[in-house]
């Protein structure tokens, strides 16, 4: 059984940053990709970015991409999503997910996911 856990959430100001991190544990924990989604109040849950297990191919929906950047730690057990230049649009709940092998922008086709980490931004 795999299990995530997230942390790092918090409040700050427009313009700031935060880095989110998702731990991973479990005895099968290899060849998974790790997806972050964030989930605002009165919205569906959406995808934000994702990673391959190797690390070397990563994917970031638009409102994204320029400003928040996947990585995963040298253990591969970690997945990071750094956050700069953050806008109060982008407060919300960021859950992390796992699936096997590739990523995809489905939260449906994920088979694991944390319990979320709260994030707020400040105007």
């Amino acid at each position: 059984q795999v299990q995530l856990v997230e942390s790092g959430g918090g409040l700050v100001q427009a313009g700031g940053s935060l880095r989110l991190s998702c731990a991973a544990s479990g005895p099968t924990f290899t060849n998974y990709a790790t997806g972050w989604f964030r989930q605002a109040p009165g919205k569906e849950r959406e995808f934000v970015a994702a990673i391959t297990w190797s690390g070397s191919d990563t994917h970031y929906a638009d409102s994204v991409k320029g400003r928040f950047t996947i990585s995963r730690g040298n253990a591969k057990n970690t997945v990071y999503l750094q956050m700069n230049r953050l806008k109060p649009e982008d407060t919300a709940v960021y859950y992390c997910a796992a699936r096997k092998f590739y990523y995809t922008e489905y939260e449906g086709q994920y088979d694991y996911w944390g319990q979320g980490t709260q994030v707020t931004v400040s105007s």
